[in-house]
């Protein structure tokens, strides 16, 4: 939709170009002759009156008829540059425009060559196969032939960039990064479940090397308590300092 706006605001552009240039040229071709032919005395000048500053001159109107002759003839000294300038433009847009319909039929041959569909070597023979193959497609057959041999000789140079990225070299590159991806994300998996299983090991050890703590100090406890009661029962000797039980003697009861 703006495409379209866009050109039609060009070709009415251009459009009151031209008839600006007409209207000029003719009012210059005819205040010039009507001038020339006052000057002869074969037409009559223009007559009005105007008053300035309490004076009345009454030649205004020949004034102001030579004024209009000279103005409308110097207007048209700059019709031939404008003249340069809409050829300039234009041939500029009929430029973008070519250029636009080789860059189109350039990237269907550049598709086509990176799907392996030219299989010719001789330059001759590869720049003739791709251009057959443009004036058969769908979508360029409204070209120009100039353009579809520009475009298949720019296909024919570019054939070994086309070759390097062709769909297959791609389509493997991709299939390798999926790959890739995958064994990272897999790997990934694995540490976190390492790590987590590192967690839960370290929690456990810390818990049972506090248990065991927990013991031997009422392991411990209990050893001093009963170092304690030993004499009191009749029993001596019992224990060395490491605690192992070396003797045990019961004295007689009283």
């Amino acid at each position: 939709m703006t495409a379209t706006l866009k050109s039609a605001a060009l070709l009415t552009h251009s459009i009151l170009q031209r008839l600006a240039f007409i209207t000029f040229l003719l009012c210059a071709l005819c205040l010039s002759a009507a001038t020339i032919a006052a000057i002869i005395g074969a037409l009559p000048w223009l007559q009005f009156s105007v008053a300035f500053g309490g004076t009345l001159y009454d030649n205004a109107g020949q004034i102001t008829q030579i004024g209009l002759t000279v103005l409308a003839v110097l207007l048209c000294v700059f019709l031939p540059a404008n003249a340069r300038i809409m050829a300039l433009e234009t041939s500029h847009r009929r430029f973008n425009i070519g250029m636009q319909d080789v860059a189109r039929a350039y990237h269907a041959a550049h598709a086509a060559d990176r799907a392996g569909l030219f299989r010719l070597s001789s330059e001759f023979d590869a720049v003739r196969e791709r251009l057959a193959y443009l004036r058969d497609h769908p979508d360029l057959g409204t070209l120009e032939p100039d353009l579809l041999e520009v475009a298949a000789q720019m296909s024919h140079i570019s054939r070994e960039l086309a070759q390097v990225y062709s769909d297959d070299r791609i389509a493997r590159a991709r299939n390798f990064l999926t790959q890739r991806q995958q064994e990272v994300e897999a790997f990934n998996a694995r540490l976190d479940q390492a790590k987590q299983i590192t967690r839960e090991l370290k929690h456990w050890s810390h818990e049972v090397e506090l248990e065991e703590s927990v013991a031997a100090s009422q392991l411990q406890r209990l050893r001093d308590d009963l170092r304690d009661v030993l004499p009191e029962l009749g029993l001596e000797d019992m224990l060395r300092h490491d605690g192992t039980v070396i003797d045990i003697t019961q004295k007689a009861a009283e």
